[in-house]
Protein backbone atom coordinates (compact mmCIF):
# COMPACT_ATOMS: atom_id res chain seq x y z
CA UNK A 1 0.00 0.00 0.00
CA UNK A 2 2.74 2.52 0.86
CA UNK A 3 4.35 1.88 -3.04
CA UNK A 4 1.15 2.66 -4.16
CA UNK A 5 -0.08 6.11 -2.83
CA UNK A 6 2.90 7.80 -4.55
CA UNK A 7 1.42 6.35 -8.39
CA UNK A 8 -1.43 7.10 -7.40
CA UNK A 9 -1.31 10.75 -6.59
CA UNK A 10 1.10 10.76 -9.59
CA UNK A 11 -1.85 9.61 -11.50
CA UNK A 12 -4.26 12.46 -10.43
CA UNK A 13 -1.37 14.91 -10.93
CA UNK A 14 -0.86 14.11 -14.42
CA UNK A 15 -4.88 13.95 -15.23
CA UNK A 16 -5.18 17.48 -13.86
CA UNK A 17 -2.30 18.60 -16.77
CA UNK A 18 -4.47 17.56 -19.13
CA UNK A 19 -6.72 20.80 -18.67
CA UNK A 20 -5.77 23.48 -21.18
CA UNK A 21 -5.32 26.29 -18.79
CA UNK A 22 -1.87 23.87 -16.99
CA UNK A 23 -0.89 22.51 -20.64
CA UNK A 24 1.74 24.53 -20.55
CA UNK A 25 3.26 23.89 -17.00
CA UNK A 26 2.80 20.48 -17.97
CA UNK A 27 5.60 20.18 -20.42
CA UNK A 28 8.04 21.16 -18.08
CA UNK A 29 6.57 18.95 -15.34
CA UNK A 30 5.90 16.04 -17.15
CA UNK A 31 8.77 13.95 -17.50
CA UNK A 32 9.09 14.18 -13.70
CA UNK A 33 6.23 12.98 -13.51
CA UNK A 34 6.35 10.38 -15.61
CA UNK A 35 9.31 9.50 -13.78
CA UNK A 36 7.64 9.55 -10.24
CA UNK A 37 5.13 6.82 -11.19
CA UNK A 38 7.41 4.81 -13.43
CA UNK A 39 9.64 4.86 -9.88
CA UNK A 40 6.74 3.28 -7.71
CA UNK A 41 4.91 0.99 -9.95
CA UNK A 42 8.04 -0.87 -10.57
CA UNK A 43 7.38 -4.58 -10.42
CA UNK A 44 6.85 -5.55 -7.05
CA UNK A 45 5.47 -8.34 -5.36
CA UNK A 46 2.11 -6.62 -4.89
CA UNK A 47 -1.03 -8.20 -6.64
CA UNK A 48 -1.50 -6.18 -10.00
CA UNK A 49 1.76 -4.64 -10.21
CA UNK A 50 2.98 -4.31 -14.02
CA UNK A 51 6.32 -3.49 -15.30
CA UNK A 52 7.02 -0.03 -16.86
CA UNK A 53 5.79 -0.47 -20.40
CA UNK A 54 3.21 -3.46 -19.70
CA UNK A 55 0.00 -2.77 -18.90
CA UNK A 56 -3.18 -4.74 -18.51
CA UNK A 57 -5.31 -5.00 -21.19
CA UNK A 58 -8.19 -2.81 -20.11
CA UNK A 59 -6.77 -1.85 -17.40
CA UNK A 60 -8.05 1.94 -15.55
CA UNK A 61 -4.82 3.04 -15.94
CA UNK A 62 -4.36 2.51 -19.44
CA UNK A 63 -7.90 4.40 -19.95
CA UNK A 64 -6.53 7.42 -18.09
CA UNK A 65 -3.05 7.78 -19.35
CA UNK A 66 -4.56 7.40 -23.08
CA UNK A 67 -5.37 11.29 -23.56
CA UNK A 68 -2.24 12.42 -22.01
CA UNK A 69 -0.06 14.82 -24.13
CA UNK A 70 3.39 13.57 -24.79
CA UNK A 71 6.16 16.07 -24.90
CA UNK A 72 8.84 15.75 -27.84
CA UNK A 73 11.46 16.40 -25.07
CA UNK A 74 13.96 14.55 -27.91
CA UNK A 75 13.23 14.04 -31.09
CA UNK A 76 14.78 11.66 -33.62
CA UNK A 77 14.76 14.26 -37.48
CA UNK A 78 16.17 11.57 -40.15
CA UNK A 79 15.94 14.25 -42.74
CA UNK A 80 16.63 11.76 -45.72
CA UNK A 81 16.66 8.18 -46.26
CA UNK A 82 19.65 8.13 -48.32
CA UNK A 83 22.97 6.61 -48.09
CA UNK A 84 26.19 6.01 -49.37
CA UNK A 85 26.58 2.89 -47.15
CA UNK A 86 24.74 -0.43 -47.72
CA UNK A 87 24.98 -1.76 -43.94
CA UNK A 88 22.78 -5.11 -44.71
CA UNK A 89 20.33 -4.38 -40.48
CA UNK A 90 19.87 -0.61 -41.43
CA UNK A 91 16.36 -0.18 -40.21
CA UNK A 92 15.80 3.14 -42.18
CA UNK A 93 16.64 2.62 -45.30
CA UNK A 94 16.31 4.50 -48.89
CA UNK A 95 12.40 3.97 -49.86
CA UNK A 96 12.37 7.88 -50.94
CA UNK A 97 14.60 10.49 -52.25
CA UNK A 98 12.10 13.06 -50.60
CA UNK A 99 14.22 16.09 -48.40
CA UNK A 100 12.56 19.06 -47.13
CA UNK A 101 13.13 22.40 -48.45
CA UNK A 102 15.30 24.02 -45.77
CA UNK A 103 12.79 26.78 -44.66
CA UNK A 104 10.09 24.38 -44.16
CA UNK A 105 12.07 22.19 -41.96
CA UNK A 106 13.35 24.98 -40.01
CA UNK A 107 9.55 25.87 -39.65
CA UNK A 108 8.71 22.18 -38.38
CA UNK A 109 11.64 22.64 -35.84
CA UNK A 110 10.36 25.82 -34.34
CA UNK A 111 6.82 24.15 -33.91
CA UNK A 112 8.79 21.01 -32.21
CA UNK A 113 10.33 23.57 -29.55
CA UNK A 114 8.02 25.22 -28.85
CA UNK A 115 5.55 22.08 -28.12
CA UNK A 116 8.60 21.22 -25.67
CA UNK A 117 11.24 19.92 -27.59
CA UNK A 118 14.54 20.37 -25.61
CA UNK A 119 17.23 18.16 -27.95
CA UNK A 120 17.28 16.85 -31.64
CA UNK A 121 19.53 14.19 -32.78
CA UNK A 122 20.10 14.63 -36.87
CA UNK A 123 20.13 11.14 -38.72
CA UNK A 124 19.70 9.72 -42.40
CA UNK A 125 20.37 7.53 -44.45
CA UNK A 126 23.53 9.63 -44.28
CA UNK A 127 22.99 13.15 -43.12
CA UNK A 128 26.15 14.84 -44.77
CA UNK A 129 25.02 13.39 -47.84
CA UNK A 130 22.57 16.44 -48.86
CA UNK A 131 24.50 19.66 -50.00
CA UNK A 132 27.63 17.81 -48.92
CA UNK A 133 26.95 18.78 -45.22
CA UNK A 134 25.49 22.15 -45.79
CA UNK A 135 21.59 21.69 -45.65
CA UNK A 136 22.66 20.27 -42.21
CA UNK A 137 24.86 22.97 -41.12
CA UNK A 138 22.28 25.32 -41.68
CA UNK A 139 19.74 23.37 -39.54
CA UNK A 140 22.61 22.93 -36.36
CA UNK A 141 22.80 25.85 -36.57
CA UNK A 142 19.46 27.37 -36.65
CA UNK A 143 18.70 24.96 -33.63
CA UNK A 144 21.63 26.04 -31.60
CA UNK A 145 21.74 29.94 -32.16
CA UNK A 146 17.38 30.46 -32.74
CA UNK A 147 16.11 28.09 -31.34
CA UNK A 148 18.33 28.12 -28.75
CA UNK A 149 17.98 24.23 -27.54
CA UNK A 150 20.05 22.20 -24.84
CA UNK A 151 21.55 19.58 -26.72
CA UNK A 152 21.61 19.47 -31.22
CA UNK A 153 23.34 16.33 -31.86
CA UNK A 154 24.19 14.26 -35.02
CA UNK A 155 24.59 10.25 -35.66
CA UNK A 156 26.66 9.59 -38.95
CA UNK A 157 28.41 7.10 -40.53
CA UNK A 158 31.71 9.98 -40.66
CA UNK A 159 32.63 9.17 -44.12
CA UNK A 160 31.76 12.60 -45.99
CA UNK A 161 32.27 14.37 -42.79
CA UNK A 162 35.54 17.40 -43.54
CA UNK A 163 37.29 19.52 -40.96
CA UNK A 164 35.51 22.49 -42.96
CA UNK A 165 33.06 21.28 -41.67
CA UNK A 166 33.58 21.83 -37.99
CA UNK A 167 35.24 25.05 -38.71
CA UNK A 168 31.71 26.16 -40.23
CA UNK A 169 29.24 24.84 -37.82
CA UNK A 170 31.29 22.97 -34.82
CA UNK A 171 30.34 25.87 -32.29
CA UNK A 172 26.56 24.98 -32.83
CA UNK A 173 27.01 20.91 -32.56
CA UNK A 174 26.91 19.49 -28.82
CA UNK A 175 27.25 15.57 -29.67
CA UNK A 176 28.77 14.21 -32.99
CA UNK A 177 27.70 10.22 -33.00
CA UNK A 178 29.38 7.88 -35.56
CA UNK A 179 28.72 4.90 -36.36
CA UNK A 180 31.14 1.69 -36.17
CA UNK A 181 30.17 -1.90 -35.59
CA UNK A 182 33.44 -3.32 -35.75
CA UNK A 183 37.72 -2.70 -35.69
CA UNK A 184 38.17 -5.15 -38.07
CA UNK A 185 37.93 -3.73 -40.87
CA UNK A 186 36.71 -7.19 -43.12
CA UNK A 187 33.88 -7.37 -40.24
CA UNK A 188 32.97 -3.64 -41.46
CA UNK A 189 33.02 -4.84 -45.17
CA UNK A 190 30.77 -7.84 -44.64
CA UNK A 191 28.43 -5.50 -42.59
CA UNK A 192 28.36 -3.18 -45.74
CA UNK A 193 30.16 -0.49 -44.52
CA UNK A 194 33.09 -0.73 -46.87
CA UNK A 195 34.38 2.14 -49.34
CA UNK A 196 36.68 0.94 -51.72
CA UNK A 197 40.18 1.93 -50.05
CA UNK A 198 38.94 4.09 -47.61
CA UNK A 199 39.59 2.73 -43.74
CA UNK A 200 36.39 3.38 -41.71
CA UNK A 201 38.39 2.65 -38.42
CA UNK A 202 41.04 4.88 -39.21
CA UNK A 203 38.53 7.71 -40.09
CA UNK A 204 37.03 7.19 -36.94
CA UNK A 205 40.04 8.30 -35.19
CA UNK A 206 40.29 11.02 -37.20
CA UNK A 207 36.99 12.44 -36.32
CA UNK A 208 38.05 11.92 -32.67
CA UNK A 209 40.57 13.93 -33.05
CA UNK A 210 38.25 16.74 -35.05
CA UNK A 211 35.75 16.68 -31.81
CA UNK A 212 38.69 17.28 -29.50
CA UNK A 213 40.02 19.95 -31.82
CA UNK A 214 36.75 21.47 -32.35
CA UNK A 215 34.95 21.14 -28.96
CA UNK A 216 31.95 18.64 -29.87
CA UNK A 217 31.42 15.97 -27.73
CA UNK A 218 32.54 12.64 -29.14
CA UNK A 219 29.81 9.81 -29.26
CA UNK A 220 30.18 5.94 -30.61
CA UNK A 221 27.19 3.82 -31.87
CA UNK A 222 27.37 -0.12 -32.85
CA UNK A 223 24.60 -2.51 -33.44
CA UNK A 224 25.64 -5.89 -32.36
CA UNK A 225 24.85 -8.59 -35.03
CA UNK A 226 25.78 -11.81 -35.83
CA UNK A 227 29.20 -10.39 -37.36
CA UNK A 228 30.31 -8.99 -34.51
CA UNK A 229 29.16 -10.62 -31.61
CA UNK A 230 32.20 -12.36 -30.37
CA UNK A 231 34.41 -9.52 -30.66
CA UNK A 232 36.30 -7.75 -28.17
CA UNK A 233 36.31 -3.96 -28.11
CA UNK A 234 37.34 -2.86 -25.08
CA UNK A 235 40.92 -1.80 -26.04
CA UNK A 236 39.46 0.33 -28.63
CA UNK A 237 36.64 2.03 -27.03
CA UNK A 238 38.66 2.73 -23.94
CA UNK A 239 41.27 4.60 -26.03
CA UNK A 240 38.49 6.84 -28.10
CA UNK A 241 37.06 7.92 -25.20
CA UNK A 242 33.46 8.84 -26.10
CA UNK A 243 31.20 10.04 -23.58
CA UNK A 244 28.62 7.73 -24.54
CA UNK A 245 28.99 4.43 -26.43
CA UNK A 246 26.02 3.37 -27.56
CA UNK A 247 25.44 -0.48 -27.50
CA UNK A 248 22.14 -1.67 -29.81
CA UNK A 249 20.72 -5.27 -30.43
CA UNK A 250 20.05 -5.81 -33.85
CA UNK A 251 16.32 -5.27 -34.66
CA UNK A 252 14.00 -6.41 -37.47
CA UNK A 253 11.65 -3.85 -38.99
CA UNK A 254 9.05 -4.76 -41.33
CA UNK A 255 8.93 -2.92 -44.47
CA UNK A 256 12.52 -1.93 -43.79
CA UNK A 257 15.01 -4.91 -43.13
CA UNK A 258 12.87 -7.67 -43.29
CA UNK A 259 9.40 -8.48 -44.88
CA UNK A 260 8.12 -8.06 -48.66
CA UNK A 261 8.31 -4.85 -49.33
CA UNK A 262 11.27 -4.19 -47.34
CA UNK A 263 15.49 -2.76 -49.33
CA UNK A 264 17.06 -5.42 -46.93
CA UNK A 265 16.92 -8.71 -45.83
CA UNK A 266 18.45 -8.56 -41.90
CA UNK A 267 17.36 -12.03 -40.80
CA UNK A 268 21.35 -13.56 -41.34
CA UNK A 269 22.67 -10.22 -38.78
CA UNK A 270 19.43 -11.46 -36.08
CA UNK A 271 21.16 -12.74 -32.59
CA UNK A 272 19.12 -13.67 -29.45
CA UNK A 273 19.41 -12.08 -25.90
CA UNK A 274 21.30 -14.31 -24.40
CA UNK A 275 24.31 -13.99 -27.02
CA UNK A 276 23.74 -9.47 -26.54
CA UNK A 277 23.81 -9.73 -23.33
CA UNK A 278 27.33 -11.68 -23.74
CA UNK A 279 28.60 -9.35 -25.08
CA UNK A 280 27.71 -6.74 -22.42
CA UNK A 281 29.24 -8.63 -20.01
CA UNK A 282 32.42 -8.69 -21.98
CA UNK A 283 32.29 -4.75 -22.02
CA UNK A 284 31.30 -4.72 -18.66
CA UNK A 285 33.93 -2.73 -17.39
CA UNK A 286 33.87 0.32 -20.01
CA UNK A 287 32.18 2.97 -17.78
CA UNK A 288 30.50 5.08 -21.09
CA UNK A 289 28.42 1.68 -22.27
CA UNK A 290 24.59 2.28 -22.86
CA UNK A 291 23.11 -1.16 -23.90
CA UNK A 292 19.68 -1.23 -25.59
CA UNK A 293 18.00 -4.56 -26.19
CA UNK A 294 15.26 -4.50 -28.98
CA UNK A 295 12.47 -4.27 -25.79
CA UNK A 296 14.33 -0.72 -24.53
CA UNK A 297 14.93 0.40 -28.22
CA UNK A 298 11.44 -0.27 -30.39
CA UNK A 299 8.94 2.56 -28.87
CA UNK A 300 11.38 4.61 -26.91
CA UNK A 301 12.38 6.46 -29.59
CA UNK A 302 10.47 9.90 -31.21
CA UNK A 303 11.35 9.57 -35.02
CA UNK A 304 10.56 11.61 -37.79
CA UNK A 305 10.27 10.78 -41.36
CA UNK A 306 11.31 12.97 -44.10
CA UNK A 307 8.16 14.55 -44.73
CA UNK A 308 8.40 15.05 -40.46
CA UNK A 309 5.71 12.72 -39.63
CA UNK A 310 6.22 10.78 -36.82
CA UNK A 311 6.54 6.90 -36.89
CA UNK A 312 5.06 4.46 -34.86
CA UNK A 313 7.21 0.56 -34.27
CA UNK A 314 4.28 -0.50 -32.30
CA UNK A 315 3.51 -3.03 -34.47
CA UNK A 316 6.79 -4.10 -35.85
CA UNK A 317 6.89 -1.61 -38.85
CA UNK A 318 7.02 2.28 -39.28
CA UNK A 319 3.29 3.56 -39.72
CA UNK A 320 4.01 7.29 -40.34
CA UNK A 321 1.63 9.81 -37.89
CA UNK A 322 0.59 13.36 -40.50
CA UNK A 323 2.59 15.61 -40.58
CA UNK A 324 3.46 18.30 -38.01
CA UNK A 325 3.88 20.83 -41.04
CA UNK A 326 -0.16 20.29 -41.50
CA UNK A 327 -1.74 18.93 -38.26
CA UNK A 328 0.48 20.39 -35.47
CA UNK A 329 2.79 18.85 -33.33
CA UNK A 330 0.03 17.88 -30.22
CA UNK A 331 -2.14 16.15 -32.77
CA UNK A 332 0.44 14.09 -34.80
CA UNK A 333 2.45 12.91 -32.07
CA UNK A 334 -0.77 11.26 -30.68
CA UNK A 335 0.02 8.48 -33.32
CA UNK A 336 3.77 8.15 -32.50
CA UNK A 337 3.59 5.18 -30.21
CA UNK A 338 6.22 6.24 -28.15
CA UNK A 339 6.25 4.90 -24.59
CA UNK A 340 7.60 8.06 -22.76
CA UNK A 341 8.35 5.56 -19.52
CA UNK A 342 10.37 3.17 -21.19
CA UNK A 343 12.43 6.64 -22.93
CA UNK A 344 13.06 7.55 -18.64
CA UNK A 345 13.80 4.22 -17.98
CA UNK A 346 16.81 3.59 -20.71
CA UNK A 347 18.30 6.83 -20.04
CA UNK A 348 17.00 8.60 -22.57
CA UNK A 349 17.11 12.04 -20.81
CA UNK A 350 21.21 12.66 -20.03
CA UNK A 351 23.63 14.76 -19.75
CA UNK A 352 23.61 16.14 -23.62
CA UNK A 353 24.38 19.26 -23.63
CA UNK A 354 28.04 20.35 -23.84
CA UNK A 355 28.72 23.19 -21.93
CA UNK A 356 27.15 20.69 -18.90
CA UNK A 357 29.27 17.84 -19.73
CA UNK A 358 32.76 19.82 -18.49
CA UNK A 359 35.07 17.97 -21.11
CA UNK A 360 38.74 18.48 -20.81
CA UNK A 361 39.33 19.18 -24.36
Amino acid sequence: MRMLLPSALAARLLGAFRQPLLHSLWRGLAPLLYWLRAAFWWPGTGKGQQPVGERAEGSQEEEADGDLPITPTSVNYHFTRQCNYRCGFCFHTAKTSFVLPLEEAKRGLLLLKEAGMEKINFSGGEPFLQDRGEYLGQLVKFCKQELLLPSVSIVSNGSLIREKWFRDYGDYLDILAISCDSFDEEVNVLIGRGQGKKNHVENLQKLRKWCNDYRVAFKINSVINRFNVDEDMNEQIKALNPVRWKVFQCLLIEGENCGDDALREAQRFVIGDEEFEEFLERHKGVSCLVPESNQKMKDSYLILDEYMRFLNCRSGRKDPSMSILDVGVEEAIKFSGFDERMFLKRGGKYVWSKADLKLDW
